[in-house]
């Protein structure tokens, strides 16, 4: 595969790829991606795997892996930065900004018009009915989701082996996410550099698995386009313009207002945040909760929960709860301002700090990333990482279950073994019985993802305030 890569890069340098998709048809599926993009990082990657791989046929099954590989390693949520790497992928700077604009925006409107509701009305029976409902939706969807990303990726014996020892590791030993990661990614290059079949990209498929959309039969092709070849000065320059994007406000909030200022706080904090967000939000959540809680004040304790609830069900990554901690700090906290103004700039200013580096990360980063497709020993390692990933996934989806369906879950430890265990009295029925619902509509019946968020959230709100009178 390596020597027809390399021969279709040579007879295109003098030509540019046309792959005949237009920039508006791009903005019209990145709109819909983004609609649909609940779940969380598993729910989102496989919507943006069905819609651009599956049904449009825009990029191959291995591209779409190796974007993702080198997204997975990244700070900040993958997801969103898997769509700026195809949007630029396919249509340069401009299609990537779109694609990453559009992808944070449903989530960034909708949360902010519920931290309006939350802190003018408090508790509001339909608000909690909508919440349920879409809870019990979007465990079913995440499931769908490891099975739909881990029927492609684990190929083989092999793959089974590196995803089962990631779950061991994350659910179990608590083992950090990034080592998980690193740890796999040797294992692949190790074999991917001795020539394992098992360890690269199409080799060692099991017998019967699903046909995967190879990548000279997409749209794109095998080839790299010319302006996805590595060029120093184009990265250069558009990386220190989004440096600028990033740090200047930063700088500027803090000379004016001081390091005392709620906007301050919230501009450096989060921006720290932005460094270290390795493994998905639920890697630093926990974190995020005991400094905002314990330290600034921003939240009062519980409140880092509704906040969740509201990035969990509303489209966009789920790293878009900390928008609710910058309204909420900065509602607080307002100074001079109207606190509701205030909220709203701090719910604006958690957003562009969280979400301006994943854009810097990609435009830097992706040109180089796609030249090495074809590596052997690369294309081993990320397929190690993604079947590690898969396990991730599944550690995601067991823990969001747990709190979905039990009140009330216990934590067994042994020296570095631990487990959380629900306590069965403490089931929902109700939400049981939703989720089965929701399962059965996605695996059975093949109901779209947003007939069935919609039915269970009406549903859930029928649900609470019946149990209200």
């Amino acid at each position: 595969m390596t020597d027809t890569i390399g021969k279709s890069s040579a007879i295109t340098d003098e030509r540019e790829h046309e792959h005949g998709i237009s920039f508006s048809d791009a903005v019209k599926v990145w709109a819909r991606v983004a609609a649909l993009s609940f779940g969380g990082p598993a729910g989102q990657i496989a919507v943006m795997h069905r819609i651009v791989v599956d049904e449009k046929r825009w990029i191959g099954e291995h591209r779409f892996l190796h974007a993702l590989n080198y997204c997975m390693l990244l700070p900040g949520p993958e997801a969103q930065q898997l769509a700026i790497y195809i949007g630029w992928l396919l249509h340069r700077t401009a299609g990537g900004l779109v694609a990453g604009i559009l992808f944070v925006l449903p989530g960034f409107l909708a949360i902010l018009g519920l931290s309006y509701i939350y802190v003018a009305f408090g508790s509001v029976d339909v608000i909690e009915g909508l919440f349920f409902g879409l809870k019990a939706a979007v465990l079913a969807v995440v499931f769908q989701a490891v099975f739909r990303i881990g029927g492609r990726a684990l190929k083989n014996k092999a793959m089974v082996a590196i995803a089962a020892s990631a779950f061991v590791g994350i659910f179990f030993l608590h083992v950090p996410f990034p080592v998980i990661i690193l740890i796999a990614g040797a294992i692949g290059y190790m074999g991917g550099r001795i020539g394992s079949p098992l360890f690269q990209l199409g080799g060692g498929h099991k017998s019967g698995a699903s046909a995967v959309l190879e990548d000279r039969h997409s749209a794109l092709g095998e080839i790299t386009p010319r302006h996805a070849r590595p060029n120093l000065v184009w990265s250069l320059k558009i990386s220190g313009i989004l440096l600028a994007l990033w740090l200047v406000p930063v700088a500027l909030i803090v000379a004016f207002l001081g390091f005392d200022s709620v906007f301050s706080k919230i501009a450096i904090f989060f921006s720290q945040m932005a460094l270290v967000t390795f493994g998905g939000a639920y890697a630093v959540l926990a974190y995020v909760a005991q400094e905002a809680v314990q330290h600034y004040g921003w939240l009062k304790p519980g409140e880092m929960l509704d906040g969740l609830g509201m990035a969990e069900t509303t489209p966009g990554p789920l790293i878009m709860v900390v928008q609710f901690v910058g309204f909420m700090g900065a509602f607080r906290d307002p100074g001079s301002l109207n606190p509701m103004v205030a909220a709203t700039f701090g719910a604006v200013l958690t957003t562009w700090v969280t979400f301006i580096p994943c854009f810097l990360w990609i435009f830097l980063g992706a040109p180089f990333v796609e030249s090495l497709r074809g590596n052997k020993a690369l294309t081993g390692a990320m397929s190690a990482i993604t079947a590690a990933v898969v396990g991730v996934i599944l550690n995601l989806a067991i823990w969001f279950g747990l709190h979905v369906l039990f009140a009330d879950v216990e934590t067994f430890s042994v020296g570095w073994f631990s487990l959380d265990i629900p306590v069965f009295r403490s089931i929902n029925f109700a939400s049981l019985l939703l989720t089965a619902a929701a399962v059965l509509a996605l695996f059975r019946f093949r109901v779209s993802v947003i007939f069935t968020l919609i039915g269970c959230a009406m549903a859930g709100m029928a649900w609470t305030l019946m149990t209200r009178f």
